[in-house]
């Protein structure tokens, strides 16, 4: 394990280097703790997605996935978008590909089709509307149809047609390798061990995994409702990372994975020395190819816009 005076020294070295390179760090909530703590701005989806659009930086270090990057040099073309670690993917979006959304598109003609971030740009340039877990249902209710095509996560559908009983949604069979080995019985057993505990889950979860939560909520919901909840203690069905913003969000409250922890390996790979090594040598440069980037572009910039 690293020292905590070695962590804080390469922090504030990230720090230096992002003042000199005009940079701006940016980390998912799943990120080590480490990393989150020497970001700029720590986020999901939706806000990092916002954050790499409107932000004046003129290089833009994405601590997260390689999908994230893709979608944060989608917004801002003319920056200059660098991943600390280039293997850093995500199994959700590698499970659904350009010619198979075509071909989903095709099957079921005249329906738009609603993506999740968590997908290639090559993806989101055939869809119609991306989404994230925190505006989904927004998403969809604001399309005003009967029925849409959603991908690629299926129980993120699941969630959203709970929600939208009016609509038909036809989803993607596509998942969250985290979120979707967690099973009843695993929240039930932490329920027992924390009576007390409030119960959430992210919309990524099996619905029979969803039925048991108190409330069923992206990163950032989660972030916000326990600060506001009377609650003290939560079982927190989401991957790990994210129990180091929420005991900074609720301070003095206590926090519990299920178990085994839910780790997402791929967020993991990403380091403190990763993250000064790629702004010190400029290094992990993402590009998305200029008509991929314009189609994408329509779609991303619609979920944005709602707000």
């Amino acid at each position: 394990m690293t020292p905590r005076e070695d962590i804080t020294a390469i922090q504030a070295e990230i720090r230096h280097l992002a003042r000199e390179r005009d940079a701006v760090v940016i980390a998912h909530n799943y990120q080590r703790a480490e990393v989150q703590d020497a970001a700029s701005f720590v986020g999901d989806s939706l806000g990092l997605s916002r954050e790499a659009a409107a932000t004046d930086a003129s290089v833009i270090v994405f601590a997260g996935v390689h999908f994230m990057a893709e979608t944060a040099k989608i917004l801002s073309p003319d920056k200059t978008v660098l991943l600390p670690e280039p293997g850093a993917g995500c199994p959700m979006a590698d499970m659904i590909t350009a010619e198979q959304a075509r071909a989903f598109k095709a099957e079921h003609p005249g329906l738009p089709l609603v993506t999740y971030v968590n997908s290639s740009a090559e993806v989101k340039a055939e869809t119609d509307i991306c989404c994230t877990s925190a505006n989904a249902v927004e998403v969809v209710r604001s399309l005003g149809v009967p029925k849409v095509l959603f991908a690629p996560d299926r129980n993120l559908a699941a969630w959203v047609a709970s929600q939208l009983p009016e609509v038909e949604i036809v989803a993607w069979d596509g998942y969250c390798p985290i979120h979707d080995e967690v099973t009843p019985e695993m929240v039930v057993e932490m329920m027992d061990i924390h009576p007390l505990a409030e119960v959430l889950t992210h919309p990524e979860c099996r619905p029979e995994v969803n039925a048991l939560a108190d409330a069923v909520l992206s990163t950032s919901g989660m972030l916000r409702h326990v600060a506001s909840s009377p609650a003290d203690e939560f079982v927190v069905v989401t991957e790990n990372g994210l129990l180091h913003g929420l005991a900074k969000a609720a301070r003095g409250k206590r926090f519990y994975n299920v178990e085994p922890k839910m780790l997402c390996p791929n967020m993991k790979l990403t380091s403190l020395t990763k993250v000064r090594d790629c702004l010190r040598d400029m290094t992990g440069e993402v590009t998305v190819a200029e008509d991929v980037r314009v189609r994408a572009l329509a779609a991303v910039e619609r979920m944005v816009a709602l707000g």
